[in-house]
């Protein structure tokens, strides 16, 4: 597999197609920390790290409003890819849907989504869209 988070994005994509409760995915060190963005901003509902086999799993219970059933995430985008790595600086940082969606990035604080980049003032690689 040469990238990843992109079939991190796709595992939760297919999950919320399907309207399944729990999605399970293989773990890494990244995979971790966007799942923690996630659910600070409240587009997942909880998670939990298993580390009982060599590699480890992340359980992400997915998020539904409870009248309308619709997916709290509506939109996942990878951005920045292993052909085209996407960087911006701490001025240029992008706006998903105006402000009512986040982008994650990988900067030098950790993952973190732009809101909380530009209140630090630092800028870096854009992982993915989230609306």
């Amino acid at each position: 597999m040469t990238d990843p988070i992109a079939d991190y994005l796709t595992r939760l994509r297919n999950a919320l197609k399907a309207r399944h409760r729990v999605v399970e995915i293989p773990a890494s060190n990244i995979k971790k920390e966007i799942t923690k963005v996630l659910f600070d901003k409240g587009y997942i509902s909880n998670y939990k790290f298993d580390d009982t086999t060599v590699q480890g799993t992340i359980k992400i219970a997915l998020k539904y409003n409870a009248v309308t059933k619709q997916p709290a995430i509506i939109n996942l985008t990878r951005i920045s890819k292993p052909g085209l790595r996407k960087y911006n600086g701490a001025e240029e940082l992008p706006r998903v849907l105006n402000g009512l969606g986040i982008a994650i990035l990988s900067t030098s604080k950790g993952v973190i989504t732009d809101k909380e980049a530009r209140t630090l003032h630092v800028g870096g690689e854009v992982l993915c869209y989230v609306y």
